[in-house]
């Protein structure tokens, strides 16, 4: 068969390629973007005779890595704000925010992102510390985790604060001995001010941060340093959607972007569409059911001792809210992808799911849920049978293995992330990383999916261990299903997109304890590369 096309064909050529697809070509070829064929080198020089020659340096192509739930524009946004993320301890915190209030105009709102306050003695974070840098202008500093804030007292006062009753539901303000507010504030006590729906005031100055595309651009570049090509931002917000909008105009969108729209922007009557291209578009509509694994608040059956006063996590929403919020994003034909860590949370996601198919059957779309964290062998039967993809976390063993076995006991933790027992199911299980709470690293989340190991080594879960094909397919194919996009991404075969990482090392053939340090020699999406090693 000869070239007909009179646009340029590339041939690529590796010294291994893992395709994924059960076969190991010597080479592909790719022509506009999308790869056309694939096989020995020798046919496919015979099919395209005058196609250039491009000899991988590496020892290993694979798909481009995918990460299926994720922050990036909040990463990008908090480096145009106040970083928190190298800031060690309280000293070096005060002078951070005493610096950021004095650069801000008299009462604008001082932001600080990712404050990890596990790197500070205990209780020296709060309302009193802030208090002390300046009692007249807002402070807020958001927990790395997303899920609690703490504020100063001129913040409690414009959000309405003075005593704990005034949280509204599925939120919780936190108090000290005497009932005073402590600054400290979880789920839907600060978010709902930070993300309030349209037509609403919100803490945040859209009109400046819409406008960073720098930021994001460089926060782009050290995903693809990772070997990242696509990804799935897990909040966004009309300020997101303008700032991605503003990088796909200028033309330094280098990644693939799927956007999770907040419930609380979603309107029935004007549901996002599709975007026309797959470079930038709408996955679904993103809610929230209850709290953080890592910090102690899912929503569980069984008691466990965590950071809330209930005895077993938070529920954000009502069942009554939450039912009603999925039943329009289900009747709008769009995707439901519902933050669920504990197993009782899991459970009534798939209450809500399941009663809609069988009284409003929807286009066919698959419902995710993000992060289902907690499951046992029935929880994961439902999710099979309704058709619902999993998003679990990749490494948050290696991050969290003591809190997960400390919080829920060693029988849940055996049962956390469960990537295995899904992907024996017959589920189509997505990797993710909730990056920046945790380093985005698709590779120290493969290790950790092969080896269930925490940094310092407990296993946790041994019985959920991948092979290494396993966790590939985790963090390319299956999160392109997450997003309806398997048929595209996530391969190196033909009628799918030429989106793939060149690694130094075949991690098929070394110790599973050293994924992790395996390099990425260069980043291709689209047949482009978009990143490549010094």
């Amino acid at each position: 068969m000869a070239q007909t096309d009179e646009q340029p064909v590339r041939l690529f050529i590796a010294e291994r390629i893992i395709a994924l697809n059960g076969t190991e070509p010597e080479a592909f070829a790719v022509r506009d973007g999308w790869i056309v064929a694939t096989g020995p080198c020798a046919e496919l020089e015979d099919l395209y005779p005058d196609a250039e020659h491009i000899h991988l340096d590496g020892k290993l192509v694979v798909p481009g890595f995918n990460d299926a739930h994720c922050h990036v524009s909040q990463a990008a946004l908090a480096r145009a704000r106040l970083d928190l993320t190298a800031v060690h301890g309280p000293n070096e915190l005060r002078q951070a925010v005493a610096a950021q209030a004095a650069a801000v105009p008299d009462g604008a709102w001082v932001i600080g992102q990712a404050l990890d306050d596990r790197r500070l003695t205990a209780d020296v974070v709060n309302r009193a510390f802030l208090d002390f840098i300046s009692r007249d202008q807002p402070i807020l500093l958001i927990q790395y985790s997303f899920h609690r804030a703490v504020a100063n007292s001129r913040a409690l006062e414009l959000m309405g604060y003075f005593s704990a009753a005034d949280s509204p539901a599925g939120g919780q303000l936190l108090t000290d001995p005497d009932g005073t507010l402590n600054g400290w504030m979880f789920e839907r006590a600060w978010l709902d001010q930070w993300l309030p729906g349209t037509g609403k005031r919100s803490l945040v100055d859209s009109s400046v941060l819409s406008a960073h595309t720098a930021a994001l651009a460089e926060v782009n570049a050290e995903l693809h340093s990772v070997g990242i090509t696509s990804y799935c931002d897990a909040i966004v917000t009309p300020v997101e959607e303008r700032l991605y909008q503003a990088a796909m105009d200028a033309g330094t969108l280098t990644p693939r972007v799927n956007m999770l729209l907040w419930h609380s922007y979603f309107d029935p009557a004007t549901p996002p569409g599709p975007s026309g291209n797959n470079r930038l578009q709408f996955a679904g509509v993103k809610m929230m059911l209850d709290g953080a694994l890592g910090g102690g608040t899912c929503l569980c059956r069984e008691p466990y001792a965590g950071e809330s006063d209930t005895g077993n996590g938070l529920q954000v929403l009502s069942d009554e809210q939450f039912a009603q919020q999925v039943k329009e994003v289900h009747d709008a034909g769009l995707r439901a992808a519902i933050h669920a860590n504990g197993d009782l949370a899991i459970s009534k996601v798939l209450d809500v799911i399941e009663s809609l198919q069988q009284d409003a059957p929807g286009t066919g779309t698959n419902h995710r849920i993000e992060h289902c964290s907690i499951v046992d062998g029935g929880i994961i039967d439902r999710i099979k049978a309704s058709g619902v993809t999993p998003v679990p976390f990749g490494a948050f063993v290696h991050f969290y293995g003591h809190q997960i076995n400390a919080y829920y006991g060693q029988d849940r933790a055996q049962m956390t992330c469960a990537h295995k027992s899904m992907l024996d199911a017959g589920i189509a299980v997505a990797g993710s990383s909730d990056y920046p709470i945790v380093p985005i690293n698709p590779l120290l989340a493969l290790q950790c999916m092969v080896t269930r190991e925490s940094a310092d080594g407990l296993v946790v879960g041994p019985k959920q261990r991948l092979n290494v094909l396993e966790a590939l397919g985790i963090y390319t194919h299956g999160s392109a299903a997450a997003t309806g996009e398997a048929g595209i991404k996530g391969r190196i075969t033909a009628g799918q997109l030429a989106d793939f990482v060149v690694l130094d090392q075949d991690i098929t053939a070394i110790a599973s304890s050293e994924i992790h340090q395996t390099a990425v020699r260069s980043t291709w999406v689209g047949g482009e590369c978009v990143w490549a090693a010094a």
